[in-house]
């Protein structure tokens, strides 16, 4: 274990390869959630958490009707960098982190749940990356940086912290802040309660009835996503996104509306290196917020609570 700033550097020309490994690593954890979980509305079911020790899919609740009533929980503990598999009965069985392509994490994971009783199947295809390839296939993918991996959990504890502070100010309905594994991005949603027209689709490897679901009703998105360049980006974005939005003034002045994202984007540098990251990050969500809820005529009287006063 390393110690690590609170909002530590991270360049992806040093992160990247790292990343790639490990959202996929996330990707066969998520679907198994996915796979054991009933259906929630926008794929709510199916993201990781961040914890206090890497990433969690929470609490898996046993298949109401089945004969097994055990829960269980898979960890990936960033700081140790072990899987670790609990049941709601005591057993766990756990594995090592890093060093092994994807295809032998990929059958190590099954083998730790076949071992606690616990088969599941999964679609092998990993979603919303070009030029995927099959899990049980994949022995590419195989670079692990403890250290980097350890700074990219050390840096979504501090977003899920301000996230969940931004979220609060919201009583409409609002997602929890959660890691969704397509993309790697740790998101939180407000909606405005209206329909949306359906999505037009095109995520690699996701159906139309994916994109479909999740933006079934309008929305308003913010998040953190570890791509592009520099050290990735603070983003958010409006589906259906309203006449007049990205032209909205936006703060800070390092934000900015990205034509090809479709999305006002803010690099994640500019708010580390900040004299105070959480208010500059504060400014960003809420403004962006204000550009989609005024442009699109949201009910924001009956949907916001005030700011505390700290």
């Amino acid at each position: 274990m390393t110690t690590v700033p609170a909002w530590p550097a991270l360049p992806l020309a040093e992160l990247q390869d790292s990343r790639d490994t490990l959202q996929l690593l996330t990707q066969i954890v998520g679907k198994v959630r996915m796979a054991r979980t009933p259906m929630v509305n926008h794929w709510w079911n199916v993201p990781l958490y961040v914890s206090a020790r890497g990433l969690t899919t929470s609490l898996i609740p046993p298949v109401v009707g089945a004969d097994d009533a055990r829960g269980f929980e898979i960890e990936l503990d960033l700081r140790l960098h072990v899987l670790e598999i609990r049941t709601t009965d005591g057993s766990s069985r756990s594995m090592h982190l890093g060093g092994l392509p994807i295809a032998e994490s990929y059958a190590g994971i099954m083998g730790l749940l076949d071992d606690l009783g616990l088969h599941t199947s999964i679609w092998t295809m990993p979603v919303e990356i070009v030029g995927a390839i099959p899990f049980d296939q994949d022995r590419q993918h195989v670079a692990y940086d403890p250290v980097q991996i350890e700074a990219f959990w050390a840096a979504l504890v501090q977003m899920e912290r301000v996230f969940t502070e931004f979220r609060s100010r919201f009583v409409g309905k609002c997602s929890p802040v959660h890691l969704f594994w397509g993309g790697l991005d740790l998101a939180v949603t407000r909606f405005s309660g209206r329909p949306a027209p359906l999505h037009p689709g095109g995520a690699p490897n996701c159906g139309p009835q994916v994109m479909h679901e999740a933006y079934s009703h309008e929305v308003s998105s913010a998040g953190y996503w570890p791509g592009g360049e520099g050290e990735g980006v603070f983003y958010s974005y409006a589906y259906p996104e309203p006449a007049g939005y990205r032209e909205a003034p936006v703060e800070p002045a390092e934000a900015r509306y990205d034509e090809s994202l479709g999305e006002f984007v803010l690099p994640y540098e500019g708010v580390r290196t900040a004299g105070d990251p959480d208010a500059v990050l504060l400014e960003f969500l809420q403004s962006t917020y204000e550009a989609a809820a005024d442009a699109g005529s949201w009910d924001r009287a009956a949907l916001e609570r005030p700011a505390p006063n700290r």
